[in-house]
């Protein structure tokens, strides 16, 4: 009886340590090839690169739109920038000027 109940104990604690390795294992698995792990960390680390750079590009087009509405101020808008919609927004040109069209 004895021996029945020690085996009994025996099985258990394996099963017990089984599960336990399995479970430090599957964490472990996670931690290097999981959605943050040690092999996604190169990956995301170019995602934030190219973000950063996405970023700086969309910065410098802020500030060039930035700068063109600044220069449409309609209390002192400058001649050059409104001479340039005209031309482009309405086809609008000087009798003496030239269009050259070409061909894409």
């Amino acid at each position: 009886m004895q021996r029945g109940k020690s085996m009994v104990t025996l099985r258990r604690a394996k099963a017990t340590q089984h599960g336990a390795l399995a479970a430090l294992l599957v964490m472990a698995g996670i931690a290097i090839a999981g959605p943050s792990g040690l092999l996604a960390w190169s990956e995301n680390l170019r995602l934030l690169d190219q973000r950063h750079a996405q970023l700086a590009k969309l910065e410098k087009e802020r500030k060039a739109l930035a700068n063109r509405v600044a220069l449409l101020n309609q209390d002192h808008a400058d001649p050059d920038m409104v001479g340039e919609l005209l031309r482009s927004q309405l086809n609008v040109v000087h009798p003496d000027e030239v269009v050259v069209k070409l061909d894409d």
